[in-house]
């Protein structure tokens, strides 16, 4: 009968429940929360700011250069060996717990001599790191990602 029962005394009473329409519900609220979600995170504000001549960067970056001769330099002062990023940077970090770091390093500087001066990095508690590059136009018919925006070239300076 009705409910799929073979109890005839319910006489037309459910007494099962479908789900069917419940999973239903459920799906069309999930895409509609997934479609709200990344349009909430895509959006952005333009900021219009503030102009000066006399403006300054207040980001602190601790730089890193490492040459192919074997030379060191952090913040444009020539150290003696790799070990010594390590002082340097702890001391530059307890100053300033925001500080973010860029490695440079030539083409021909091996692979672990940069790893090492990472891993120096990290000990002295920098987390934010990056690698400076110098900006090239990208290859013919490369594919930039949908998400991304425009690359536009950056400079950081130490």
């Amino acid at each position: 009968m009705g409910g799929g029962s073979s109890n005839d005394s319910d006489d037309g009473m459910v007494s099962g429940i479908n789900v069917t329409p419940l999973v239903d519900v459920t799906l069309v609220l999930l895409i509609i929360f997934m479609v709200t979600a990344r349009i909430i995170v895509s959006q952005s504000l333009p900021m219009d700011l503030p102009k000066a001549a006399q403006g300054q960067q207040i980001q602190l970056v601790f730089g890193v250069e490492l040459h192919s001769n074997g030379d060191i330099l952090v913040d444009n002062k020539r150290i003696q060996n790799d070990e010594a990023v390590f002082p340097l940077a702890k001391e530059a970090f307890t100053k300033n717990s925001d500080l973010r770091a860029v490695i440079r390093a030539d083409t021909a500087v091996q692979h672990g001599r940069v790893i090492r001066v990472l891993d120096l990095l990290k000990q002295a508690g920098i987390s934010k790191i990056a690698f400076g590059v110098s900006a090239v136009p990208p290859e013919p018919g490369a594919v930039a990602p949908k998400d991304a925006p425009a690359p536009t070239p950056v400079d950081v300076k130490p």
